[in-house]
């Protein structure tokens, strides 16, 4: 994922948000050629010095019969997005695409079924707290379980690089800022997502006095704020 500095984000609480509220994310390899699928992911965070990711495909997708422990692979999470018009800018601009996401490169590791009956007790619990009637793992019972796990193929992804990407018009003059928000406001539901999160994010910057072009960087190891 290419950031600008302008955009580069190092906040962890940040990246949580983002894997937590997008979930249903793309799994990305590269093994005999490029594969995607998208797969409900989780953060296992408990070990801050060594995070990874939670998810599991179909064992009869094509991608799960090419991947083995120590494969590179690539999580990416979209974020809140929304279209940005140049009409909202005081001088003749470009249209523009504001968004938050989040990739995490890693190492694969196969799940045992131990992990991937935790794995899916987990997932399920996290879905079916908030439903009227909720159907948790542990009373599907143990031999049905047992018996869909079969299809299930658990990955452990030991992230590797982790990259935030939060472009949230901050190359912008302060009364353009501004009426970005307005409209936005006035908009759907993502643009009104894009809204708070640039108020938020209106007390952390400087306002340029034009706009500031974008910057290529180098790509760093993502460092814990």
């Amino acid at each position: 994922m290419f950031i600008p500095k302008l955009y580069k984000s190092e906040d962890y609480n940040l990246m949580k948000e983002i894997i937590r509220e997008n979930s249903f994310a793309l799994l990305i390899s590269s093994v005999d050629k490029i594969r995607a699928t998208h797969s409900m992911m989780m953060l296992n965070d408990d070990d801050k010095e060594n995070i990874y990711i939670e998810t599991h495909i179909s064992r009869a997708n094509p991608q799960a019969k090419t991947l083995k422990n120590g494969d590179d692979v690539l999580c990416d999470f979209l974020g809140a997005h929304t279209y940005i018009s140049s009409s909202w800018y005081d001088h003749i601009n470009v249209s523009t695409w504001n968004y938050e996401a989040v990739q995490i490169h890693g190492k694969v590791e196969l799940m045992n079924d131990d992990e991937l009956y935790n794995h899916l007790d987990k997932l399920t619990s996290k879905y079916e707290n908030f439903q009227q009637c909720p159907m948790m793992v542990k009373d599907m019972g143990k031999e049905f379980v047992e018996k869909e796990m079969k299809g299930a193929f658990g990955l452990k992804i030991i992230s590797t690089e982790i990259f935030i990407k939060q472009k949230l018009s901050q190359n912008r003059k302060e009364n353009d800022f501004q009426n970005i928000i307005s409209n936005l406001e006035n908009g759907d539901e993502n643009g009104k997502r894009i809204a708070e999160k640039m108020k938020l994010l209106k007390k952390k910057i400087v306002f340029t006095t034009k706009d500031t072009k974008d910057v290529s960087f180098e790509k760093l190891a993502f460092k814990r704020v």
